[in-house]
């Protein structure tokens, strides 16, 4: 699918060359609605096509690490090298590159060619990955899939649908025995046309077979698999990532480009993580960078509206957001109060108990796979991906009233102050206020320190590092505390029926004083940092 799209030939050469953007939604399918997912998909013009591709990269990963993959696929009797790199834009839009070699000849398959690139976006982008590579491009890991793709129109777009199965596998080699993992996915990608009927077209796939979102490619899959073959741990949390915010490239600097941006930053937290949570991966780590995505996104939506007032998707996500982040929440309270707290309790003198601790009333039943997969979550999920992907689509243009570069770091200097203020100003009475009032402190306290990662590119880098290292004993002395006291209400409630959690209660209510000294020393440090946002003119 492309937005942008340009064919040509190589001087001297039978080969047809195209250059893109890749833009698509990608959804995974649970297996008991794939029967209906392709009998709808199956009419009189589906295709099916049988795709066999081989992926490159160095023996090091270097292009994996950097998202950039490089495959030849034999597409029918064609084949077809191509070029993919992660765009700047947001997680939805793709740089792509595509050179159809022609067809196969028996026998002599082709021969990857990096220099096919060059030139291009993506060429460039995988010619400085090379330029600091350690060994050359090598065979890495292969795909058979089996392809059923139709076209269809909705909105005035033109867009394909393709359900993909099969597998990505890494051969059997000296790194180890054969390592396969299976695909079963459904993609829509915009041809050409308005990126609103994309997103409309998105929106009923998935509500009427039951889909989630899924940010991991084929090409995610041969890394895992190749990092099983040779035994190698895979780190698949993924964490926050800087706002990339450049006035040259993206246009001029308004309120709305910057929340773009923003948008773009914590939506590449939260896919990654959201995907592997719904996929069936409970690791706490994931779940724990889920939450800090999901919370980030609830700060830049609060945050951020000022900048171009009605332009977020605020109130059509925010309930869904919250849902999700508490049910999350609920787990990792349990978690954290029955591994985390338990060796400082066995230290104490505490009972032997058994130290897990069952789910409180109006928490729910679900599983993490289940609250991701939810249709609210997936619904906000793909309101937020489509708003920050329309202006690169050429969807919409900035919402009236949007802030100019001057007017945005005006707000954005308002919005930080204001937080500073009131956090600093609780923080000197912090031992007397009640308990929901300091909850109150640490959620403003959060907000601000994801604010100021927000807002970085606008400010001076040196002077926004400063007034955050103020802020991170902050966040870890208030941390601690609200943990402290949800562990306490936990084994309060387990109490009832098991009185050894009376010491666990006991020990956690004389610590709780101590804890809020620590808040209030931490937060009167804070009140003598300089605020960066004064610093400028």
């Amino acid at each position: 699918m492309a937005t942008s799209l340009s064919g040509h030939r190589l001087p001297g050469c039978d080969i047809d060359v195209r250059a893109m953007k890749e833009i698509e939604f990608k959804f995974d399918i649970p297996p008991e609605r794939l029967p209906a997912l392709e009998k709808e998909l199956r009419t009189a013009t589906a295709t099916r096509t049988h795709l066999v591709a081989r992926y490159f990269d160095t023996a090091a990963g270097d292009l994996g690490a950097h998202h950039v993959a490089l495959r030849l696929r034999k597409e029918g009797r064609r084949w077809v090298q191509t070029l993919k790199a992660m765009g700047e834009a947001g997680p939805l839009v793709r740089l792509e590159h595509n050179v159809d070699l022609g067809v196969a000849r028996a026998g002599q398959p082709p021969v990857a060619d990096p220099a096919r690139h060059r030139g291009t976006p993506a060429g460039d982008r995988l010619e400085a990955v090379l330029a600091k590579a350690d060994g050359p491009l090598v065979e890495t890991f292969c795909t058979d899939i089996w392809r059923l793709a139709r076209r269809t129109r909705v909105g005035g777009a033109a867009i394909e649908l393709a359900l993909d199965t099969g597998e990505v596998y890494a051969p059997e080699s000296a790194a180890g025995p054969r390592r396969s993992s299976p695909v079963c996915e459904l993609e829509l990608e915009l041809l050409h046309g308005p990126f609103d009927g994309l997103v409309a077209a998105a929106q009923r796939w998935r509500a009427r077979h039951g889909l989630w979102l899924s940010s991991l490619t084929k090409a995610g899959r041969g890394e895992r698999v190749r990092a099983l073959q040779a035994g190698r741990p895979l780190a698949l949390a993924a964490r926050a990532v800087p706002v990339r915010l450049d006035g040259s490239r993206a246009g001029p600097i308004t309120g709305a480009a910057v929340q773009r941006a923003v948008l773009a930053s914590v939506l590449a937290q939260v896919l990654p993580n959201a995907s592997e949570v719904a996929a069936g991966n409970e690791d706490e780590e994931v779940l724990h960078q889920l939450r800090v995505g999901i919370r980030r996104t609830r700060t830049a939506l609060r945050e951020l509206d000022p900048l171009a007032p009605a332009s977020l998707p605020a109130a059509a996500v925010e309930p869904a957001l919250t849902e999700a982040f508490r049910l999350l929440g609920a787990r990792r309270d349990r978690v954290l109060a029955a591994q985390a707290l338990q060796p400082a309790l066995d230290g104490a003198g505490a009972p032997a108990m058994d130290p897990s601790l069952p789910a409180r009333e109006g928490d729910g039943a679900s599983t993490p796979a289940a609250v991701v997969r939810a249709p609210a979550f997936q619904a906000a999920l793909l309101a937020l991906l489509s708003h920050c992907g329309a202006a690169d689509a050429g969807g919409h243009a900035d919402a009236a009233g949007a802030a100019d570069a001057h007017a945005v770091r005006e707000l954005l200097r308002q919005r930080l102050q204001k937080l500073h203020r009131q956090v600093v100003r609780d923080g000197r009475r912090f031992e007397s206020l009640a308990p929901l009032l300091q909850h109150r402190v640490r959620k403003r306290a959060k907000r601000l320190r994801y604010l100021c990662e927000f807002v970085t590119p606008l400010f001076d880098e040196k002077k926004v590092a400063r007034y955050a290292k103020r802020l991170l004993p902050v966040q870890d002395a208030l941390g601690t505390f609200n943990d402290r006291l949800v562990a306490c209400a936990l084994y309060r409630e387990r109490a009832e029926t098991d009185p050894r959690a009376w010491f666990a209660v006991g020990w956690l209510a004389a610590q709780a004083p101590l804890q809020a000294r620590d808040c209030r020393k931490a937060l009167a440090r804070l009140a003598g940092a300089r605020c960066f946002w004064t610093d400028e003119g």
